[in-house]
This record gives structure tokens, sequence and C-alpha cells, in this order.
């Protein structure tokens, strides 16, 4: 077998929906495997292995960390617990893949995006969207210049979250509230097209248990170019993006951050409006061309991948950092990796 065929282990850390999508459409990847799931309750560890197909089972990260089989770890624990279980990863020299949010701070992000380059290991926020056909091809057409310059971007995503106050989008112990969850879409999206702004400002709503339950952001560039995001738990926003330039715009139509369509509009000055649409069958829930390119990197040695290079995260996540900032949100210390068995 040659090194671009090589079989690829995967852990998943946690056994909840994300891990579940995850697993489910790495059973579509070619050349991997589901090596090892981790879960702090050992019945739920368990099941997952058994629904999934999972090599082994364990109620301990680092024993999945140490796992030889395993060769990239999946962390899809709540936001709060990503750095412990990311950093005990790293030093075991073990790929990362981490769910988005990366960490809850700038400067947990910046720390282990270091951490990672001082050990040469492959690491990466799985940002899905990144590897979107119809985005990858979104941000060629902008590079093509097919829109002319970029003046503006506008992006808005939201959903009405469950009441119940324990649930993880509310607890500030787990990192909840709009912005790390929701918010970091289209803050991405942004910074994908026009990079790090020069300014932000921030309006929003924090709820009783002091999370932020939607928000609105304008962020700006030099020579007025700008972006206007919004997001929400307690309103059901559509999730559209607009890419706004001197000769055209493309629009991404509910959900863009899984878009499976979008539709470029160039209008030359004082000519006639021409239209072109562009469709993407997802492949499983959309993660598999992630997982894919993830799993080449790895094969090749590679410690990023260019669609989402870790300078892209810590730019997100000081954009993220300055937002809570500006609403006041303080979110508690992350839990040491000992208490994640």
């Amino acid at each position: 077998m040659t090194t671009s065929e090589r079989t690829i282990g995967w852990g998943v850390v946690a056994t909840g929906a994300i891990a579940r999508n995850i697993a489910g459409d790495l059973r579509l990847l070619e050349n991997s495997r589901l090596a090892a799931v981790s879960s702090r309750l050992p019945a739920r560890a368990e099941a997952f292995a058994t629904e999934f197909g999972v090599d082994r089972a364990y109620d301990d990260i680092r024993a999945l960390a140490e796992d030889p089989a395993v060769d990239v770890v999946y962390v899809a624990t709540p936001h709060a617990q990503h750095a412990p279980v990311v950093e005990y990863a790293l030093n075991a020299g073990k790929a990362v893949l981490c769910e988005k949010a990366f960490t809850t701070s700038l400067a947990e992000t910046a720390r282990l995006t270091e951490l990672a380059r001082k050990r040469s290991v492959f690491c990466m926020e799985a940002m899905w969207t990144r590897f979107n056909p119809l985005i990858v091809q979104l941000r060629q057409l902008v590079a093509d210049g097919a829109i002319g310059d970029v003046r503006a971007v506008t992006a808005d995503l939201g959903f009405v979250a469950p009441a119940d106050r324990t649930h993880r989008l509310w607890d500030p112990v787990l990192g909840g509230g709009v912005l790390l969850d929701v918010g970091i879409y289209p803050v991405a999206f942004a910074q994908m097209l026009l990079g790090a702004p020069s300014a932000l400002t921030v309006a929003g709503t924090l709820n009783e248990q002091g999370v932020d339950s939607e928000a609105g952001l304008f962020l700006t560039w030099p020579d007025g170019v700008r972006a206007h995001l919004d997001v929400s738990l307690v309103s059901p926003i559509p999730g559209s993006a607009l890419v706004m330039g001197t000769t055209g715009r493309i629009e991404v139509p509910p959900r863009f951050h899984a878009a499976t369509a979008m539709r470029l509009v160039q209008a030359p000055a004082r000519g006639v409006e021409e239209t072109k649409t562009f469709e993407w069958e997802k492949e499983g829930r959309g993660y598999v061309p992630m997982l894919r390119a993830v799993a080449q990197a790895v094969r090749e040695g590679r410690t990023e991948c260019p669609e989402m290079p870790l300078a892209h995260t810590v730019e997100i996540a000081d954009i993220l950092d300055q937002a809570l900032a500006g609403l006041g949100v303080r979110y508690p210390e992350a839990a040491p990796v000992e208490s994640l068995r």
C-alpha cells in the first residue's frame, strides 16, 4: 500500500450529536477506520462503538490518545473542554481535528497553535464549510475577480435553542452562547474573504446566566470594506450569505455554512446582469470533504491544511474574543484533562 492509500485510524472524543455525524461520515471515507471512541460514561462509549463499528471504547481520553491505532483525534466535546483534550492529544503526538470553536478564548487558541507548531503535529479547527466544494469555488471566483473588488459581506445564522437552561448552549461552564456555537460561521466566512478586520463593533443580549443569546457584529477594513453579521439562539434566522463586489455579487442561500447551491451574478457597468447557478449534492452529512482532506494531509506528513490554516483559527478567535468582551461574556477556566474521563 502506498502512502497515499494508507488507512488512517480515527479516535472520536465524546458521543454526542456532532460525534455521531462525524462517525457516520467517516464510514463513507475511503482508507479510514474508526479505531476508538471515548466517553466519561463507559456505557455510552460501548453503545457508540457497537453502533458505528468502532474498534475500541474507552472511558478515558488519555487511553484513546495513547492508542497506537489512533492517527487522528477528533475532539467533539463541548467548547470549554476542547483546550485540555487538544493539549493532551498534541503532547501524545496525535494529529488533532477539533470542533469549532477551537477554544473559548484567544489566549488558549494561540497557546495551542504554538504547541502544535512546536511539536510539528497536524492540528486544525473543524471548519467544514471551508472544504465545501461550493465555498472552495466561491473563494476561487473571488480570487479570479469574477465580482471585481469585494466591498461588503453579509451573513446570518440562527435557530431557537432549547428552553432548558441546563442545555450546553446556555451553560457558561461548557462555553455556551451564540457566538462560539453559531457566530463562528459568519465570522469565519468574513475572515476567509477579507482577513482580520481593523475595527469591530458588537451589540447583543445576554441571558440570566451571562451567556450571549443573540448578537450583531459590524466589522470594518480599510477603505470602507465591511461585514455585517447577525446570529441568534432565540430567532430562526435563515442562514444566508452575500458577497458584494464592484462588478457583481455571489449569493449563498440558506444555509450557507452547509451550502448546496450558490448564484454568481455579474453586472458590468450599465450592462445586463448575467447569472450562473452552482449546486453540490452533499456526501453524507457534509463533513466528508473535510475529513478526506485531513486524512490526506496526515498521510503526507503535513501539519496544516491550506483551506483552514492555524493562522485563520487565531484570527477568528481574536474576532470572537473581542465580540464576547464587548458583550461582557466571561467564561470559567477550562477543566483539567483528569476531570474529562
